[in-house]
């Protein structure tokens, strides 16, 4: 069965479920997901410059055999290409290590900026940089313009940062990829996106942590219900909220699982949304204080927009 996709705010479809990437990065063991998750049915791959993969994946789309039109590829620039002057060469690196000629998504990972000679994902407060969102954006916006991307969005972006920034926007982002699953649910960041024609893609869909969603007893009730797997739950969960879903696995059964999902009722839809443990398995204000204010915009103030 083929995946569904959903129409993004400029009309390109972007299937709803697609193959995670990150920390995906055994030299080899992707190359060959990549090429069974495609065999399967996936055309959804989300990838980012920060993953360290992408010729990896890149390897894996020129083996396959699906025309370049039937995928939808991700990918993401990283914090140290914020300045607007390093932004078309980073795409520029990301499409050389893809080995393609345009992303259909490209999507500006988080909403702060790190200096350029920082290129690891482990920095210090010290190496984060003043640069407004806005200056970055309109860089992404000439990259559609002149044909290297399709569509453009963001990853990681509260509300108060999107209403500040959307009102600016020439092209309004398409999609905000963020942490949901049923222990961190963002029902209100969600309703907004979706007020505003940005789509949601959901990463860490079955979340992760230190307590696992996999384990909640609740969600396993309705698995046995449903004759399914607690995983099957919570991506049917965010599916049936018009969430996008990149869940990851290198295993060949999880993989067909994660395509077929279930048709939950409305209350369980409902008491799901409704689990009182919460989780989140990404936040960078645990290594840096200063970066509270990426996941909890009440508590500082936002960067430049």
């Amino acid at each position: 069965m083929p995946v569904k996709s959903i129409k993004l705010n400029n009309g390109v479809l972007m299937p709803e479920i697609g193959l995670g990437t990150w920390k995906a990065d055994e030299t080899g063991v992707l190359a060959e997901t990549v090429k069974k998750a495609i065999a399967m049915g996936y055309r959804h791959i989300d990838c980012a410059k920060v993953y360290n993969n992408q010729r990896e994946i890149g390897k894996a789309l020129r083996q396959v055999d699906v025309p370049r039109n039937e995928l939808f590829i991700v990918s993401k620039i990283f914090q140290n290409k914020h300045r607007p002057e390093l932004v078309p060469g980073a795409v520029d690196d990301i499409l050389e290590e893809l080995g393609l000629e345009q992303l259909d998504l490209l999507l500006m990972h988080w909403p702060y900026a790190i200096k350029p000679e920082q290129e690891s994902a482990d920095f210090t407060a010290d190496e984060l940089e003043d640069v407004p969102i806005m200056d970055t954006w309109r860089a992404m916006e000439e990259l559609v313009d002149q044909g290297k991307v399709r569509s453009i969005g963001v990853s990681n972006f509260n509300q108060r940062i999107l209403e500040k920034m959307v009102p600016q926007c020439r092209i309004c982002p398409a999609t905000n990829q963020i942490e949901v699953h049923p222990y961190n649910p963002e029902h209100e960041l969600v309703k907004y996106c979706q007020s505003q024609n940005i789509a949601v893609t959901a990463y860490c869909p079955l979340g992760g942590g230190k307590i696992s969603v996999m384990n909640d007893d609740f969600i396993k009730r309705i698995s046995d219900a449903h004759s399914c797997t607690p995983a099957q739950v919570a991506l049917s969960w965010l599916l049936a909220r018009g969430i996008i879903v990149i869940p990851k696995s290198n295993n060949e059964v999880r993989l067909k699982q994660n395509l077929h999902t279930v048709e939950l009722t409305s209350d369980e839809i409902r008491m799901i949304g409704a689990i009182k443990s919460r989780e989140r398995k990404v936040d960078p204000s645990r290594d840096i204080q200063k970066l509270t204010w990426v996941f909890h915009a009440d508590e500082a103030q936002c960067p430049l927009i």
